[in-house]
């Protein structure tokens, strides 16, 4: 299956820490991430809550964290670890974001959509 390379933000838009939206199509939509790096390494999920299917932030790159630096979904509490997206507290907990893969080489984050 072939897939189209898209942008998705340069390297250094996101430190270590900091979660970012960046938008891409995905099977003939728009679709809104969360991109973060965690220790270096960058990952990305679709912003979805599992909850109720909320998008997790309060405004346009505008994330809540608590002091361990886990994201927390803006509209009902839940908390996610930053490495793999699980919900470890609220009322999604056991459930975990949808990882997309990305890739980030020469200065550029990018993801591979599927047609």
């Amino acid at each position: 299956m072939s897939c189209e390379e898209q942008h998705l933000m340069p390297s250094e838009a996101i430190a270590d820490g900091e979660f970012k939206e960046a938008r891409m199509q995905m099977g003939g939509r728009v679709c809104w991430l969360i991109v973060t790096r965690q220790s270096g390494q960058v990952r990305a999920w679709l912003n979805i809550c599992p909850h109720q299917g909320r998008a997790l932030n309060y405004a346009p790159n505008q994330f809540l964290t608590d002091q361990q630096g886990r994201l927390i979904c803006a509209a009902h509490g839940a908390v996610f670890e930053a490495d793999e997206g699980q919900c470890v507290q609220g009322p999604c907990q056991g459930a975990s974001l949808k990882a997309i893969e990305i890739t980030e080489q020469d200065g550029q984050i990018t993801s591979c959509a599927q047609p």
